[in-house]
């Protein structure tokens, strides 16, 4: 079983140094690689994710940290980086590794290694999920079932989040990142920093916000817009007609 490998750098140099050797190590495959890590975006949060992304952390328009915020879901992050202070934040955002530059073979070796006895030994993901979760809720001791195809979406809340229901609404102690990890991907989308909806549930979609069954208008965030409009291109229905 080959790992599918990508790389973000705004230096190509190092790009083309992680790509030789990924090449060279067995069991590891280039999926793709980019200097410009907001359209790799799409690529690493897309359909078929790779299984390692190298990220660096200084580049123009969206950084190494800011691009693991959103990417860390689907992807195992090392960070690849010249400056050492970074370390903290970077396992802050759940990195796998952290790899200072100049990144010698020997210590790239060792760190995928890691991923790929995890791969050999993880247990087989079960064939159907269960279509509902329990959460926590204000009141001592009672929980809370949330079936998923009720959510219409979730939304941020200071240290909890509101899940909003075609029954009402839920506010557990969670983090979205975390309530993220037990909803289906071709399901729910991450549209903002605040929101994640249930596409299931859409009404309309713009340019600059999606309408929800209820009503609700949630503002498309800068960084999550063109990602998630692409994901709703691919279920566009188009005539062949030229107009």
């Amino acid at each position: 079983m080959s790992l599918k490998c990508y790389v973000i750098d705004d230096e190509y140099h190092s790009v083309e140094i992680l790509i030789d050797y990924i090449a060279k190590t067995e069991g590891l495959e280039l999926k793709g690689f980019s200097t410009n890590p907001l359209t790799a975006l799409n690529e690493v949060t897309g359909i078929d994710p790779p299984d390692i992304t190298f990220l660096d952390v200084e580049m123009p328009e969206l950084s190494g940290m800011e691009f693991a915020g959103m990417a860390n879901l689907y992807t195992k992050i090392i960070f690849t980086t010249s400056f050492h202070e970074f370390a903290l934040e970077a396992f802050e955002k759940e990195a796998f590794d952290f790899l200072l530059k100049p990144i010698s073979y020997a210590r790239f070796r060792r760190s995928v290694q890691r991923i790929q006895r995890m791969a050999l030994t993880a247990k087989p993901a079960p064939e159907e999920k269960r279509n509902f979760f329990f959460v926590k809720t204000e009141t001592k001791g009672k929980m809370v079932k949330v079936t998923i195809n009720d959510i219409l979406y979730v939304e941020g809340a200071q240290n909890y989040i509101k899940i909003h229901l075609l029954s009402g609404d839920v506010m557990p102690y969670l983090t979205i990142s975390e309530i993220e990890q037990y909803l289906p991907a071709e399901q729910f989308s991450r549209i903002h920093q605040s929101f994640v909806i249930n596409t299931d549930r859409i009404k309309a979609v713009e340019q600059t916000r999606v309408t929800l069954e209820d009503g609700s208008a949630l503002n498309l965030g800068r960084f999550y817009k063109e990602a998630f409009l692409e994901k709703m291109n691919e279920l566009l229905l188009k005539s062949r007609r030229k107009l």
